[in-house]
């Protein structure tokens, strides 16, 4: 929730702020600026640049702050690493009561450090007591152990820092908790601050490091490019097969009756059925091997593919084909100049969602015995809770697919450079 609101946060101040300098630019000029009507018009909206990079630059800066990152200049609170205290009373079986104290070194996680020191010994029969805590982690303070009396079982903690508390209960102080389990041992968990453990989320730099590294010597026998290769290698033959496949299916059910009546049943129960649950299906029809995956990668992109060239014919204007017949077009003249060249901003919109869903089902592809692949190495990570090489395959893989998107926005424009304007 404060990730969020930070986020929302830097956004409304970014909009606000590029829109005051955008006002004293000059106005451009181009076929966009021609038009009189521009809202609705989904042609005329382009993204803006400074946009773009405030958004990256925004993501970056929250992930450094939350990390700790060297990179970045902020961040926010992070867990308690130091020395700290708290006393506590004790009752022991005849009624009487004593206060000592607990002093608690907190260490950053992984290192070694020796208890604090204590400084005055305590005159009761509660004795003070030193421990060693890692940042972020609880720990058990069993005071009884060195208080006289400690072993019989009416002694017990009856307050910290002259608070009462009970079995189940707890006590805040600057710099944690100190709670009591229902057995009555005391217990303290330093301040874990709003940063987050490497094992959850790791700083950019760890994942740059670590990108580095496999570059280098690669992963599980492989290099990275190789299991990057075989990736893209399946989505793009996935891909490729579902396009081929479906998209002369949306053109048949979109053109004919018979074709829509036979395989728009089909079609519809077919789309709503995630790629995932046909992972079963697919080992039992056709293996482990490479051809389970790129079959489970053809059926993702398959059905978007077909309703997308579907969508393209029936949203052909009536007019121009109506009027391509007045000049006395034949069928296939109509459906070469007509339908197709109109039905290719669909198409596109569909290839790029597809694009999208194959690089969303090859890992859960590569789950089926893969030995090579993004998906693969990312799986085989998180079983040994390598957080770092996760993120750095997500951040790899949300890279190549955006760079696919981009050549499929290049080839939109230079092969549909109609589109919105009709």
């Amino acid at each position: 929730m404060t990730i969020a609101l930070i986020y929302i946060t830097i956004f409304v101040l970014s909009f606000l702020l590029v829109k005051a300098v955008g006002r004293g630019v000059s106005a451009r000029h181009d076929f966009t600026s021609l038009k009189t009507v521009t809202f609705g018009d989904e042609s005329a909206v382009r993204p803006d640049r400074a946009a773009s990079v405030i958004s990256v630059l925004a993501i970056f800066l929250i992930w450094g702050a939350f990390t700790g990152s060297k990179l970045t200049p902020l961040h926010v609170p992070g867990p308690f690493i130091g020395d700290t205290s708290f006393s506590y009373t004790a009752e022991d079986a005849t009624g009487a009561t004593a206060d000592a104290n607990v002093y608690v070194r907190v260490h950053p996680v992984g290192a070694d450090a020796a208890p604090p020191d204590i400084p005055t010994p305590a005159t009761g029969f509660a004795k003070n007591d030193a421990v060693t805590l890692s940042a972020g982690r609880s720990g058990l303070i069993r005071v009884s152990r060195n208080d006289q009396g400690g072993g019989n079982d009416a002694f017990r903690v009856i307050a910290v820092n002259g608070e009462p508390i009970a079995p189940g209960g707890e006590v805040k102080i600057k710099t944690g908790t100190v709670g009591m389990t229902p057995k009555g041992t005391l217990t303290f968990a330093p301040a874990k601050g709003w940063q987050m453990e490497k094992i959850w989320l790791p700083a950019p730099e760890d994942v740059w490091n670590r990108l580095i590294e496999i570059s280098a010597d690669g992963y599980r026998n492989f290099t990275l490019w190789e299991h990057l290769g075989w990736s893209l290698g399946r989505v793009i033959a996935g891909f490729a097969l579902g396009s081929l496949v479906g998209i002369p299916l949306g053109y048949a059910m979109g053109l004919s009756n018979w074709f829509r009546g036979w395989f728009d049943p089909i079609v519809e129960f077919m789309r709503p059925v995630p790629p995932l649950a046909l992972i079963p299906l697919v080992i039992i029809w056709f293996g482990i091997d490479e051809t389970g995956k790129i079959v489970l990668l053809f059926l993702a992109a398959l059905w978007i593919m077909t309703i997308a060239a579907r969508a393209g014919v029936s949203g052909v204007n009536i007019t121009k084909i109506h009027a391509a017949y007045s000049l006395g077009a034949s069928k296939w003249q109509i459906l070469r100049h007509v339908i197709i060249p109109n039905s290719l901003p669909e198409i596109f919109t569909g290839a790029r969602v597809a694009m999208g869903v194959c690089w969303g089902t090859v890992v859960a592809a590569e789950l089926v015995a893969a030995e090579k692949g993004a998906g693969q190495m990312i799986v085989a990570a998180s079983k040994f809770q390598l957080t770092d090489i996760v993120i750095m395959g997500i951040v790899l893989i949300g890279i190549i697919g955006y760079g696919i998107d981009i050549l499929m926005r290049i080839a939109e424009n230079w092969l549909v450079p109609w589109k919105g304007r009709s």
